[in-house]
């Protein structure tokens, strides 16, 4: 049975909290989902999908507590092998220069790793909603076979 991993980078919980609705929906499909808030690349080759969901911290920054992960995947260069992903992004689009910024440098990262993105990536604004979670899962519904 396939497993999708679900990475999380998050600051204040926002990104926390619209993944565990990910997985509900996901579990809902019977698809077999496991959250990471501090993955490893190991973690990482044992899925079989892929769902990252980031907020943007700084200068359009990964979350610190994705930054190691992702310095590790770029060393270690995994390769997923047209493994399918989904990438959503949380930000502030009055940061007009790095709004998204982690999402966008997560979604190149998974194409530089030769894996397969069954949509666009998805970017939520907070000017915008106060609820990224239907968002997300609005998003997640129609492509959540693709993961299965």
């Amino acid at each position: 049975m396939s497993k999708v991993g679900i990475f999380v980078g998050s600051v204040y919980g926002n990104a926390q909290h619209v993944a565990e609705q990910v997985q509900e929906l996901l579990n809902g499909k019977q698809v077999v989902s496991e959250i990471y808030d501090d993955p490893s690349v190991d973690d990482f080759k044992r899925s079989d999908g892929y769902i990252f969901i980031s907020s943007t911290t700084g200068q359009g920054d990964i979350p610190p507590n994705l930054e190691f992960f992702v310095s590790d995947l770029k060393d270690m260069f995994p390769l997923m092998d047209q493994k399918p992903f989904a990438v959503i992004g949380l930000g502030d689009s009055s940061y007009c220069d790095s709004y998204c910024g982690a999402g966008e440098q997560l979604h190149e990262l998974l194409l530089e790793l030769q894996g397969k993105p069954v949509a666009d990536m998805l970017k939520i604004d907070a000017c915008e909603t106060l609820e990224p979670e239907k968002e997300a899962l609005a998003y997640i519904e129609p492509i959540a076979d693709e993961f299965a």
